[in-house]
């Protein structure tokens, strides 16, 4: 079995191609990566997370495992609510505030998802797909560039202020790790350990989830030994569409990511040249829709399955009338040559900053944008909003892509933007990733923030400098049954890429 993997890091991607070279194939591959990526990027993600994969086997339909946070909160008296956060304003991204704390945890379900699709579709023990992570982190890691530059905004307003997080990004004398300086996580790797030998049921009903609790009560967080024991991951049916000769399945309803990108791709302008000045103007103006229907329509309280149905109703007809009225996030995709397509996007939010036994928790019931201004809300057991869009794909020729990205609402854009660049305009998957992108801020004056090369000629407009981290960092993997493996990643974000 050959396997090719585009990671957040390259030693992400390494840690997949060595898990093939011992006989996994492309799921077991991209859960070591997404493994080494919890751990090895602070500020990125944690372990704490929540997030997507989809999966498309050969012979078999596509399916997404569901492993997002969930509202908190079983158990608990209204008194209880309301506690253990403080808001806080990062300059990152042209600035975003957010809430940090133990209060601001969600029930993280990442490590139950990976665990259901190693079960469902890999090759191989659990226990070796952790095998990389734990040596990394045993040895110590550097700390990425892409984590050091979110850092600059984040380092003391978010994991400042627990002592064992603080401890984690600064040495001895309180100096703060500089990039590619060695950061050791003991505690981390007990956990790992941990998770390895007993599986990822001691983060809901085991060792690590008494620590989580016991922190909890003592930070005033909501999560409870009951919201950890009840969390299921949930296998669901994909959103499908068909582009250019491709079948593309992402991620369907309570998220909101899939929708948003599917509809941007079939809204893609087909009166001009791809990436003409006209076609920019008038994907520009469709981007505006889509944006604009996401915020208004499929926000936490909103009937988000219904939302969802009526913008792909609008997008499959090319009437974008019909709709007018994070943040830190990691990504792996992985194909091997059987065929079998793995798509991983985890995120944290922007962090909380608490630490209980060497993990790094999600800040994602602060995600104001999200979740709205009542970070307690929703009712326990609510699957929160989500902008995460991992996509699988298959053309009629056999070729098989994976694909996604971090970036928070930029998600969706860039992976779009990717997928049209080629299956579009027919470049190579790495020109497609490296290629500017454009996002329009519907929450900021309908501004268009865009990379040169990607300038609208009729709305206001923000420059970023080329390949800007704010655009996200798109991993993707492709394999054709008579070219072989072609990977991409991203220059946006430290990533890598692998065979094995």
């Amino acid at each position: 079995m050959n396997v090719m993997i585009a990671a957040g890091s390259q030693s992400a991607a390494d840690a997949g191609a060595e898990v093939a070279r011992h006989g996994g194939n492309a799921v077991d591959a991209a859960i070591a990566a997404m493994f080494v990526s919890l751990s090895t990027e602070p500020g990125i993600v944690g372990p704490g997370a929540g997030g997507f994969i989809s999966i498309w086997a050969p012979g078999e339909a596509p399916v997404v495992i569901d492993a997002y946070v969930e509202m908190p909160g079983r158990g608990l008296e209204a008194s209880d609510l309301g506690q253990g956060m403080e808001r806080v304003w990062l300059d990152y991204g042209g600035g975003v505030s957010t809430y940090v704390g133990y209060g601001t945890v969600g029930t993280p379900g990442g490590l139950a998802g990976l665990e259901m699709a190693s079960e469902h579709f890999g090759s191989l023990p659990w226990a070796d797909l952790l095998a990389p992570a734990i040596e990394v982190t045993s040895a110590g890691f550097p700390l990425p560039a892409a984590a050091a530059e979110y850092l600059q905004a984040s380092r003391y307003k978010v994991y400042g202020w627990d002592p064992l997080s603080h401890a984690s990004l600064h040495d001895a004398s309180g100096t703060a790790i500089a990039v590619t300086e060695t950061i050791h996580i003991p505690a981390l790797v007990e956990s790992l350990e941990v998770i390895a030998a007993g599986g990822a049921s001691e983060m809901y009903t085991g060792l690590i989830a008494q620590q989580i609790v016991a922190g909890m009560k003592q930070h005033g967080g909501i999560v409870t030994a009951a919201d950890l024991a009840a969390y299921r991951p949930v296998e669901r049916v994909p959103i499908t569409i068909e582009h250019s000769d491709w079948s593309v399945a992402t991620n369907p309803a309570p998220a909101v990511g899939g929708a948003v990108m599917a509809a941007l791709t079939l809204l893609a302008p087909r009166d001009f040249d791809a990436f003409s000045q006209e076609w920019i103007d008038a994907y520009v103006a469709a981007q505006r829709d889509v944006l604009r229907f996401r915020v208004d329509r499929m926000g936490a309280t909103h009937d988000r399955h219904t939302a969802a149905a009526d913008l792909l109703s609008a997008a499959g007809k090319g009437d974008t009338s019909m709709l007018r009225g994070s943040s830190s996030t990691t990504h792996t995709s992985a194909v091997d040559n059987a065929g079998l397509a793995c798509a991983i996007t985890m995120s944290a939010g922007y962090g909380s900053g608490a630490m209980p036994a060497g993990i790094w928790l999600n800040n994602s019931l602060g995600e104001i944008e999200l979740v709205g201004q009542d970070p307690h809300g929703l009712e326990p057991g609510t699957r929160l909003v989500s902008n995460m869009a991992p996509t699988v794909a298959r053309h009629s020729d056999g070729s098989v892509l994976a694909i996604g990205s971090p970036g928070a609402d930029r998600i969706t854009t860039s992976i779009a933007t990717t997928i049209l660049r080629y299956t579009d305009q027919g470049l190579s998957l790495q020109d497609a990733v490296d290629a500017p992108r454009m996002h329009v801020e519907v929450n900021d004056g309908n501004i268009v923030s865009f990379e040169p090369g990607m300038e609208p000629s009729q709305m206001p407009t923000r420059e970023y400098p080329p390949h800007a981290m704010y655009f996200g960092g798109v991993q993707a993997a492709s394999w054709h049954p008579h070219r072989g493996f072609e990977a991409a990643a991203d220059p946006r974000r430290t990533g890598g890429i692998a065979v094995g």
